[in-house]
């Protein structure tokens, strides 16, 4: 179910922070994050972030149609290696 509209997106406090001081520097390292459940906002955009799944950080670049999705969504948790029954199709 969405956030209602009232309320408005959901953003860390220290990830607009980041990313303010990411704008003024204009350098283009990545911002590492562990939240992943906040959302892109337009004054992200253009901005690299590394995006922690659990092992490592995964680098995403920040385009407009990200915008309104979550860094979380970038960022895969699992990585899916093959069904276990699949030895026939490989064999041939």
């Amino acid at each position: 179910m969405p956030r209602s509209v009232w309320k408005g997106p959901f953003v860390d406090g220290y990830l607009l922070n980041k990313a303010e001081v990411a704008r003024a520097s204009s350098r283009n390292d990545i911002i590492k994050i562990w939240t992943r459940r906040s959302t892109i906002l337009p004054q992200f955009v253009g901005l690299t972030f590394g995006v922690y799944n659990g092992k490592k950080f995964i680098p995403v670049q920040v385009s407009e149609n990200m915008v309104g999705h979550k860094f979380g969504e970038f960022s895969p948790t699992r990585t899916f290696t093959g069904h276990s029954g699949d030895k026939k199709a490989k064999r041939g």
